[in-house]
């Protein structure tokens, strides 16, 4: 694989989303939407928080891609977010799907089936433990959080990617993505980011973002992971603290150039 015309298409990606200003229609948990809505206007995205069951399914036709976070699933949110991926799939419409704390809540994991059954997705993105325990393994996990490392970690996301046919990225110490044939681990990132809510929700959206706009979705993943990995650097170097690390987070998003992602990117590619 050429390292260098792959980081080519990285910087593209995010060329593109700032171009096109992708429309991201997300069903998101409670905990972190605004997050999620403010880091996407950061990025160059237009986020939509639209959740009511009646408008969804004609909302996901004027979007450019679908999030959906399993975080905080009241029954709307869990009928809305299976009609919207009905939606998503006559529509032609990308779909992230973050599987939070599906190893842990069982009811989590039957809506994820349901939505693979009905509609669509693109790319899965969860952190390691969430990863795995949808390849079908072990894995540790305390509520929302990974308890894992990242050993074995890209070997869950090829067989989960050649599970369902579509792009996984994981998030830990180490990220890692894959189609099932080409694999990226990004080393970039901040342990600051277990010390505010809402950083993995965030990255989701990003997903969606860059799914909105980019045709290679192995590609947009990679871009949205490191684009936030690289934010994050950038954000930690001038607050040393959860509070104000938040506020330069967006402040870095909003600033991220290509040639800082050329620059700074540390991916190994499989």
């Amino acid at each position: 694989m050429n390292d260098l015309n792959m980081m080519d298409k990285v910087v593209e990606s995010l060329t593109k989303l700032r171009k096109k200003v992708p429309l991201v229609h997300c069903i998101t948990n409670y905990v972190t939407i605004n997050d999620c809505a403010n880091i996407l206007l950061s990025f160059g995205a237009s986020p939509a928080m639209c959740e009511a069951y009646d408008e969804v399914f004609d909302f996901v036709k004027l979007s450019s891609a679908l999030y959906i976070n399993v975080g905080t699933l009241t029954k709307e949110q869990e009928e809305a977010a299976v009609l919207a991926s009905i939606s998503a799939k006559q529509n032609n419409i990308p779909v992230v799907l973050d599987p939070v704390a599906c190893g842990a809540i069982p009811r989590k994991l039957s809506v994820i089936n349901r939505i693979f059954e009905v509609g669509r997705v693109d790319i899965i993105k969860g952190n390691i433990g969430e990863i795995k325990f949808l390849a079908g393994e072990a894995s540790k996990v305390r509520g929302v959080d990974s308890l894992e490392g990242s050993e074995g970690a890209l070997e869950a996301c090829i067989t989960l990617a050649n599970k369902y046919n579509c792009v996984i990225a994981a998030t830990g110490k180490e990220d890692f993505i894959t189609d099932g044939k080409r694999s990226a681990i990004i080393q970039n990132g901040t342990e600051m980011f277990t010390k505010v809510t809402g950083s993995g929700c965030m990255l989701g959206a990003l997903c969606g973002g860059t799914a909105g706009s980019s045709e290679d979705k192995f590609i947009a993943a990679v871009t949205a992971v490191l684009s936030m990995n690289v934010a994050g650097e950038g954000a930690y170097e001038e607050a040393k603290f959860p509070g104000s690390f938040k506020v330069k987070l967006m402040d870095h998003i909003y600033c991220l150039s290509e040639e800082k992602l050329k620059e700074e990117g540390k991916i190994i590619w499989k």
